[in-house]
């Protein structure tokens, strides 16, 4: 659940490198969300078969539209490519399925144009008890 948090709090923050789990946990998450969602709206009577979507369901993947832009286009990041990758998608078949394949693939290790490694651990600054 922490990782699905971390994708909120960073709404719209296209900068920096998104590691694989916590790309796939954001996706796991809102599937599992959507799942239910889907259920709640059948049994309300708001889902709609004709557009394929229910009020609630709706309304939350327009509230996560942009957080899982964001983490894909840092998981494409991490794995040393631009954001406009993420448009390959528009392709008919082969753009989601080259999509997918690069965000299964491993991040480059350490530094790379976007930023350090998030797998990399920063080590904590430490101060003495008298310092201010």
């Amino acid at each position: 659940m922490n990782w699905y948090v971390q994708v909120l709090k960073k709404y719209a923050d296209f900068s920096g490198r998104a590691r694989r789990k916590e790309y796939w946990m954001f996706v796991l998450f809102n599937v599992l969300i959507s799942v239910v969602l889907t259920i709640i709206d059948f049994m309300l009577g708001t889902y709609s078969a004709s557009i394929g979507i229910g009020l609630l369901g709706g309304i939350y993947a327009c509230a996560v539209l942009i957080p899982a832009i964001a983490v894909t286009v840092r998981r494409l990041h991490d794995t040393d490519r631009s954001g406009w990758w993420f448009l390959i998608v528009l392709i008919p078949v082969i753009g989601p399925i080259v999509l997918l394949v690069f965000m299964i693939i491993d991040g480059t290790p350490g530094t790379n144009r976007f930023g350090p490694s998030p797998k990399e651990v920063v080590p904590a600054v430490a101060t003495s008890p008298g310092a201010v």
